[in-house]
């Protein structure tokens, strides 16, 4: 994004922004590209925010349709209702560089967009995820997400709902802002916070007797401490399960996957009936004569129990028989029908043989039926004897037993696989040391879990059986849920087509029943009924939810829930953790789930360092990021997080790591840059996992003066309380205060420095935290920390604390509460100056520089356990400069005003604004400020700044820097080679400066105003220099476009994007070098520009001149061609509206005409070459073009013209010698053309062209007088633009043109023919002289009418240049030349024939400058197969690819012997030209409007898309331009300039067409 297209957006917008505090609105851009799905991206964005799209260069000039599902303002959200957004169009309709459609975004939520074209429906989409926002107090402020820290409570811990304020106010006291309570419902049979009963009622337990307490009673506490306690409070949502003893599933068992609704969980559900069979008979002993106990311990119990599986179990329930096939009755089926002669059914079998399973979808034994039509096209008799039917069915009934083997094979496996899985349960419940050690196996702690409910008294598993025909009980064994490792997270792994259940694979919780939902509320209406309503009761009464077993729920019911819950509170926040293992997967829920934070974990960190990773990687930018522009594109980010320190299902810290470790760790959690918390127990130091099974005693209640010892009450000396409240309460206040940068040191193996930095003040916060993740009692720690260096100055010290031991007795685990380690508390100072410090010894200032100051800091008590928070701020010369930079540049963007301080004494340079000095340049200084390549600076005995180790810039004004800032910026590479030496130095902020010092007037003035900015910067610490010198650049550079398009005419002014950046290119090309490079023109023409020559130092004229090109047509004699020129000047100049400077060109050159012919090369005018027969009916259409295009244009014709060659063969005369008016010289040149020219170049030979041939240097030009054809040249040399010069003396092409085009090119036909009209209309209105010219023919003198001519040219041209193809065509000369038809000729009596014929792209020039030679119909066909044949992706292909010569790459350097290819001889001989694509795409629209609308909005479609191409070439180029070719099919050209003056012209006419 520019940075022009920033200051336009705001001044065009079509409301006025909303101002947020200190911004100006935020407003994100999302390029929209064909086929581009990003439903695995994630975008985030803030309410508040526009979000607009646009079209990315593969879906420009199509008709785009945009939808999105989010509601317009007052609707309600409905998922699926998605309307189409409009485009907007800024700039009028010339290009879809700047359309867009734009969504205002004040509706937290996740939204989809998606985009076709009116036919296809979707050619790509996605989503985006709006934040919520949370408000507490009495007057509502806002909590930002970033500040929030949350604390867990297992809310059956918390007792009758009136103690809970006494218990939840440890959370308010010890700084938390959140509270995150478990489920409130009544609880099922195992008392697991996650199985509910209800998930209707609020729990009686919370109601004391005689009391009972409902959802508004908790609704009234929880509203009691957002607005008094400014607490915001969540619970979770429990959507996967709900407990085995729930009454209503029960009564609507269809809920749940039974038996009837999923006989696919038959086979499962009896193995599981088996090894509860199992289970009883190891408990009553009766395996105890073979090995196995009921108490397992060993190995050989566990093989013991492998062999009674094997033994016992599986031959008695014979699990293969579900998946098997009854042969014999198949058999007897497949003999009746062949006895019946029946024949398979082809529709079925689409005639190929292959025998098909059906398995049974009831899951009976033997089940599996044959699809009969599959064998009969497989098994097919000899004749339908007996014998033949026999043999049929033997083959058959041997192919089933087959089939059947391999289902008992298949089941084998999975019995396998259910065996390990069930050993591996036992090792784990029962063996292993970390796990529960259940001990001996009895009903209640059966062998492994059971997988479904069994409500029925007991029995044998002989009668168990029989229930599988009795559909009344086997509605009745519902499937427990779990969680199954390593499993798709997107998968139901309850559903057909999953073996979790039979392979034993999942880890089952067997107090809960999984709940089936199916597709949608259609298939199960009480379920999801019930479960909208639980939703929509939690919504009500909580601000967020938690969604429990996040990664299990399927997404379309979470979904469902989800919108049900945010219709009952739209600012619903929705935090989930996932098991995932893949961010992409993540961002699958996050996304449609509007996820707005994702719980991650410091326990996941096995050492401080990878602790010290997660807290980068979960937020904030580096230290010293780029300030980005309000309007930018919209970045992929990662999901929000929720950082705990421990989550409430995981295993305790104390036991991992250390009770020391507690205070560090969560120091290094609070310094993240997103939401943080921690779960209640921890700041207590509770040394063990808070069960959410079985954990049954309330929490401690707050009171202030509570004992050590105090098992019912904590206070601030508890555990690590009162360290965690200054840290949550440091955490809010960098969160609110903008400290939005982080940088993480590792300092050693346990010390982790982490710095949060505000951009606005430059405030930092530095926390040294030491981390004990062993004990310090068994572990050796160092008994120093090594010193550390912080740079700027320290206020003071936030706070420092350690965790130590004191006398409290030792933990033990009390009856009624749950306690923590009364030995350990902290020990905290806040607020201090660095000299009361006990943690350092000595802090030293030391200075690196004139702007680094640095403290070193020893510590000394910097022992395992510890932290400290220093508060720094720049040194206070710094402080103050950087404060007042900010105020200057707060004249650019508000977003500068926080932290800026007024300048007392300004300097004089800045007392005025930017936009005033800069005011004052012209567009020549522009050419100066912006561009000037290394060619350009040299003559001023400059350069382009190089940057060590990696390359030198594109320019030396502002671009080149800008270029390779666009790039750094948004990606905040504060690595790059130039962000190194900006730190490094102040040689390149000099060189900024200086370059424009040196120069006059206005230019020197900005040069000075950046160099007094620069002396501000150059005080600041050098990590800050990057991002303040490009804040300075990016608004000079803004400024100085603004004021550059103001000098422009109003197309650009108010141009697109693309408009601008291709007027840019009349920057670029057209400047004033230390030499002038034009001739002077009369002194008498007003509005010329002069100066004190810096050479001779009297005044001398310094007209702009064009470039050709950049870098190598760009200085000395090489920068001014006469083609280049007028081929580039309408474009750049006249449709810019740079009409003085044009006319000074056009006078400049019409005083070199000579020979009736203007310069190739102009060399100044006295080193100029005469040698091409195009340039001077380029230089008349200029004429002609400023007669039509500037108001009163036709005045140039009567302006003088200062002759330096007044005769061919005189010395150049000096200025005002001879002069005579414009329209005399044009007369001259058409004069000396109707007599015919012929010359020979002076200095012909080697001096002036070392490759040239000798004929070569004869110089011929006329009119044919058969046909008016301006005709010419030979076979050695090249007079128009494909003037490649063979130089390979190897391939023997040195001094032979590739492309001589003599005879009558058809571009020149073409220009002849339009000057002539011109010239005709002109003498009709009075404004030119001569209505013809006279000339000297065998000796009499003859006038020929220019009215004549026009009518000859329009009556020869297409007879003699249209190849109809047609064999009996009288025009048609050579018809066995032709290989195209339907096309123009490119030439009319060429030397060769055949090049006549060749397809090139040069008659669409004629088809624009003079349309009136063409009949619609051919040129609408030459066109087409031009766009077949020629069109490339950024240019015309210069030759047919079908031409034997054709080659598209060109390659200067290449010396072989291929005669057609040597030292780049193919440059004109299929490389794709830029410029011509200009004249094409303009002749396309010209007759595309004479054919009717409907086949010019095609050409029209087909416009913007060819030129959203070089748009975007354009956007990407740090040249900023077009280049001059690309070899085949657009591909880089490294000979070509990498921007041409023709290719941004042309490029531009089109645009001005359109």
């Amino acid at each position: 994004m520019t940075d022009a297209a920033e200051t336009r957006v705001h001044s065009n917008s079509r409301r006025d922004p909303i101002m947020l505090p200190q911004h100006l609105k935020q407003i994100r851009v999302l390029m929209l590209h064909e086929k581009e799905n990003l439903e695995r991206t994630l975008f985030r964005l803030e309410q508040g925010f526009e979000l607009q799209f646009r079209l990315g260069p593969s879906l420009q000039g199509r008709r785009v349709i945009v939808h999105t599902n989010y509601p317009l303002e007052g609707q309600r959200f409905i998922r699926n209702n998605f309307r189409v957004l409009a485009w907007n169009y800024p700039t009028g309709r010339e290009d879809d560089s700047d359309k867009f459609c734009s969504l205002e975004l004040n509706m937290a939520g996740s939204y989809q967009y998606y985009f076709g074209y009116a036919g296809v429906e979707r050619l790509g989409g996605g989503y985006i995820v709006v934040d919520p926002v949370l408000r507490v107090g009495g007057d509502n402020h806002v909590l930002p997400l970033d500040c929030i820290t949350i604390q867990t409570y297992l809310s059956k811990c918390l007792g009758p709902l009136e103690d809970w304020p006494d218990r939840l106010r440890v959370a308010k006291e010890s700084g938390y802002n959140m509270i995150h309570f478990t489920p409130l419902q009544t609880l099922g049979e195992s008392r697991s916070c996650y199985s509910l009963a209800d998930q209707l009622s609020f729990s009686p337990e919370f109601s004391p007797e005689g009391k009972s307490y409902g959802w508004e009673d908790v609704g009234e506490l929880v509203e009691k401490l957002r607005t008094e306690w400014n607490m915001v409070s969540i619970t979770d949502v429990v959507y996967n399960h709900t407990a085995a003893n729930s009454v209503w599933i029960q009564r609507h068992p269809e809920c749940g996957y039974n038996l009837m609704n999923s006989p696919h969980l038959r086979p499962a559900w009896l193995l599981d009936r088996a090894i509860w069979h199992l289970t009883t008979r190891v408990a009553d002993g009766r395996y105890r004569d073979k090995g196995l106990s009921a108490d397992i311990t060993c190995e050989s119990h566990l093989n013991v129990l492998r062999s009674v599986f094997w033994e016992d179990i599986f031959p008695q329930i014979k699990l293969w028989e579900f998946f098997q096939v009854q042969v014999e009755s198949a058999v007897e089926e497949f003999r009746i029908l062949l006895q019946n002669g029946s024949k398979p059914d082809p529709s079925k079998t689409g005639g190929k043989p292959g025998l098909k399973i059906i398995q049974d979808p009831q899951y009976r034994r033997y089940g599996n039926t044959v699809d009969m039509d599959s064998a009969l096209e497989t098994f097919v008799p000899h004749s339908s004897s007996p014998q033949h039917i026999e043999e049929c069915c033997d083959w058959l009934k041997r192919r089933l037993t087959e089939l059947n083997e391999e289902q008992f094979h298949i089941v084998h496996q999975h019995q396998e696989q259910a065996v390990n899985c069930v050993v591996g349960n036992i090792v784990y419940e029962r063996l292993a040391d970390h796990g529960p050690k259940l001990g001996p196996v009895t009903r209640k702690n059966p062998l492994v879990t059971r997988y479904f409910t069994f409500p029925f008294a007991e029995m044998t598993l002989e009668q168990e059986m029989d229930f599988l025909s009795q559909p009344d009980k086997m509605c009745h064994f519902l499937a427990h849920n779990g969680w199954v490792m390593g499993d798709d997270p997107l998968r139901n792994f309850a559903e057909p087509g999953s073996n979790v259940y039979l392979r034993r694979e999942l880890i089952c919780w067997g107090d809960s029943v999984k709940l089936r939902y199916g597709n949608g509320p259609q298939d199960c209406p009480y379920l999801w009924e019930h479960m909208q309503k639980y939703t929509e009761i939690t919504a009500k009464y909580f601000h967020g939810v938690r969604l429990d077993n996040c990664h299990s729920t399927p997404l379309h019911v979470a979904e469902f829930m989800l919108d049900a819950a945010r219709g009952v509170r739209p600012n619903l926040y929705v935090i989930a953790e996932l098991f995932t293992g893949s961010e992409l997967i993540d961002n699958v829920f996050v996304n449609r789930l509007g996820i707005s934070s994702l719980i991650r974990e410091a326990m996941s960190a096995g050492d401080s360092h990878e602790e010290g990773r997660l807290v980068y990687r979960y937020g904030g930018e580096p230290v010293g990021a780029f300030v980005q522009r309000s309007l930018r594109p919209l970045m992929p980010s990662i999901a929000h997080a929720m950082f705990l320190d421990v989550t409430h299902d995981n295993e305790c810290p104390i036991q991992l790591r250390s009770a020391l470790d507690s205070l560090p760790s969560s120091a290094m959690v609070s310094m993240a840059c997103c939401a943080t918390g921690s779960t209640r127990g921890y700041d207590e130091l509770v040394p063990h996992q808070i069960s959410v099974v079985k954990e049954e005693r309330f929490y401690p209640k707050w009171n202030p003066s509570a004992a050590p010892t105090s098992t019912g009450e904590v206070g601030p000396q508890s555990g690590i309380i009162a360290g965690k409240l200054a840290l949550n309460k440091l955490h809010q206040e960098l969160g609110a205060q903008g400290f939005i940068q982080v940088y993480v040191d590792q300092v050693d193996a346990d010390i982790v420095a982490i710095t949060r930095h505000c951009p606005s003040t430059h405030q930092s916060v530095v926390t040294v935290s030491r981390t004990a993740f062993k004990n310090p009692k068994t572990h050796h720690y160092k008994p120093d920390a090594p010193p550390m260096f912080i740079p700027g100055k320290i206020e003071e010290i936030i706070l420092e604390a350690r965790t130590v031991e004191r006398e409290a007795g030792s933990y033990k685990k009390d009856e009624k509460y749950i306690n923590g380690m009364p030995d350990y508390t902290v020990e905290i100072k806040e607020h201090i100056p660095i000299q009361e410090s006990t943690v350092v010894k000595h802090a030293g200032v030391t200075s690196k520089g004139r702007s680094e100051f640095i403290q070193r800091i020893q510590f000394q008590k910097l022992t395992p356990g510890s932290i400290i928070a220093f508060r720094v701020s720049l040194d206070p010369k710094a402080q103050q400069l950087v404060g007042v930079l900010r105020f200057y540049l707060s004249q650019f963007s508000p977003k500068y005003r926080k932290g800026s301080v007024p300048d007392e004494n300004p300097p004089e340079v800045l007392q005025k604004p930017l936009a005033q000095l800069i005011s004052k340049l012209t567009l020549a200084d522009m050419n100066i400020l912006l561009f000037r390549c290394e060619a350009e600076e040299q003559e001023d005995g400059g350069g382009c700044y190089s940057i060590p180790g990696w390359e030198s810039l594109k320019y030396a004004g502002l671009q080149g820097l800008m270029s390779v800032l666009a790039d750094i910026r948004p990606k905040n590479d504060l690595g790059h080679p130039l962000c190194a030496n900006l730190r490094d130095g102040d040689w390149l902020i000099d060189f900024v400066s200086n370059r424009l010092i040196h120069r006059d007037g206005p230019l020197a003035q900005v040069g000075q105003w950046l160099a007094a900015m620069f002396n501000y910067l150059k005080h600041f610490p050098r990590y800050l220099i990057p991002c303040y010198f490009d804040a300075i650049l990016v608004s000079t550079y803004t400024t100085a476009l603004d004021a550059t398009f103001k000098l422009m005419s109003s197309f650009v002014e108010k141009g697109s994007t693309f408009v601008r950046h291709l007027a840019l290119g009349s920057v670029q090309m057209c400047g004033v070098g230390r030499f002038p490079a034009l001739p002077p023109v009369s002194s008498k023409v007003g509005d010329v520009p002069y100066r004190v020559s810096p050479i001779t130092g009297e005044k001398e004229q310094c007209c702009v001149s064009l470039a050709a090109g950049l870098p190598h047509f760009s200085a000395g004699i090489f920068r001014c061609w006469g083609r280049d020129t007028f081929i580039a000047l309408r474009g750049l100049m006249l449709i810019t509206g740079r009409h003085a400077e044009a006319r000074n060109i056009i006078l400049a050159f019409a005083g070199t005409l000579r020979h009736g012919l203007i310069p190739n090369l102009l060399g100044e005018g006295r080193s100029a070459r005469y040698n091409c027969r195009d340039a001077v009916w380029w230089w008349l259409q200029c004429i002609q073009d400023y007669t039509n295009l500037v108001p009163e244009g036709h005045e140039i014709l009567r302006c003088p013209v200062t002759r330096m060659y007044p005769t061919d063969d005189c010395e150049p005369c000096r200025p005002e010698q001879v002069e005579q008016p414009l329209y005399d010289v044009i007369q001259e040149a058409l004069q000396r053309h109707l007599q015919g020219i012929s010359y020979r170049e002076r200095n012909a030979g080697a001096k002036i062209d070392m490759n040239m041939r000798d004929e070569g240097f004869n110089v011929a030009a006329k009119v044919d007088p058969a046909t008016g054809f301006v005709t010419g040249g030979n076979r050695f040399n090249c007079g128009t633009w494909m003037d490649k010069m063979g130089e390979s003396e190897r391939a023997r092409n040195k001094g032979m043109p590739a492309t001589p085009r003599d005879g009558a090119a058809v571009e020149i036909v073409g220009l002849s023919k339009s000057a002539v009209r011109w010239l005709v209309e002109l003498k009709a209105k009075g404004l030119f002289p001569y209505d013809g010219a006279k000339v000297h023919r065998d000796g009499a003198e003859v006038f020929i009418s220019y009215s004549e001519w026009n009518q000859q040219l329009q009556r020869c041209f297409e007879a003699e240049f249209w190849v109809s193809g047609d064999p009996n065509d009288p025009n048609e000369k050579h018809p066995d030349l032709v290989h195209k038809k339907g096309i123009y000729k490119d030439s009319h009596g060429a030397s060769s024939a055949w090049c006549d014929y060749q397809l090139r792209p040069n008659f669409t020039i004629a088809m624009v400058v003079a349309p009136e030679l063409f009949t619609l119909e051919r040129a609408w066909k030459a066109l087409d197969v031009a766009e077949k044949k020629l069109l490339g992706p950024l240019g015309m292909k210069t030759l047919d690819p079908d031409d034997m010569v054709y080659c598209g790459v060109y390659d200067n350097a290449l010396d072989n012997d291929n005669y057609n290819l040597a030292r780049g001889f193919n440059y004109h001989q299929g490389p794709e030209w830029l410029w011509p694509v200009g004249y094409f795409l303009r002749a396309k629209l010209y007759f595309a409007k004479k054919l009717g609308e409907e086949t010019y909005a095609k050409a029209v479609t087909l416009v913007k898309n060819v030129l959203s191409r070089h748009y975007t070439h354009l956007e990407r180029s740090v040249w900023k331009g077009l280049p001059e070719l690309t070899n085949e099919n657009g591909q880089h050209c490294p000979f070509s300039c990498e921007t041409q003056a023709w290719s941004l012209a042309t490029v531009l006419e089109v645009l001005y067409d359109l």
